[in-house]
């Protein structure tokens, strides 16, 4: 899937080493919004399980996780993933997404929320996709606006991040808001 700068792909274990670069390359600037993990995570062994389980969800139509390219070079510069796919009278996925912090700030993970929007509505035949975030993560709201997704409120002590229990607001976007 591509739009204007930037190219959503399933991530392949050939992909682990340029994940593990990333992930290390903005550690301290991704782990205030992340859960704590085991250091066996930010190893090349920790990534190429991640982006199996990745694929596992897939082929079972649990979850979608893309790598975010850019198009012109690309290079992997942040992941987006839709999650915890809900069948039934639900037809939902949960939204989440990092991206490299050299590369914040140019529109790319609105570029990326929007593709995966399009293939989640289209393609994975969802109706509603939501996402939680921080209330102090305002360029995470910013990108969620811009792409289209409404506020629906403020789940208290909802994830476990870096530790600690932290409240979201809860935001969500369905097939028939995004035409």
């Amino acid at each position: 899937m591509r739009a204007d700068h930037i190219t959503l792909k399933k991530l392949e274990l050939y992909d682990a080493p340029s994940l593990l670069a990333l992930r290390l390359k903005n550690q301290t600037f991704f782990q205030p919004f992340e859960p704590i993990r085991p250091d066996s995570f930010l190893t090349l062994e920790g990534q190429e399980k991640d982006i199996a389980a990745g694929n596992h969800a897939a082929d079972h139509d649990q979850g979608y996780t893309f790598g975010i390219f850019l198009t012109e070079t690309d290079e992997l510069i942040g992941r987006l993933a839709l999650t915890g796919v809900a069948r039934g009278p639900f037809q939902n996925a949960n939204l989440g997404y990092f991206m490299d912090r050299a590369h914040n700030g140019r529109g790319y993970m609105t570029e990326a929320v929007q593709l995966a929007t399009q293939f989640a509505f289209g393609q994975a035949g969802l109706h509603r996709i939501q996402a939680g975030v921080m209330p102090r993560n305002v360029g995470s709201i910013r990108v969620l606006e811009k792409a289209g997704f409404r506020r629906e409120g403020l789940a208290l002590n909802y994830l476990k991040i870096n530790g600690v229990w932290e409240d979201h607001a809860l935001f969500a976007i369905t097939a028939d808001s995004n035409k």
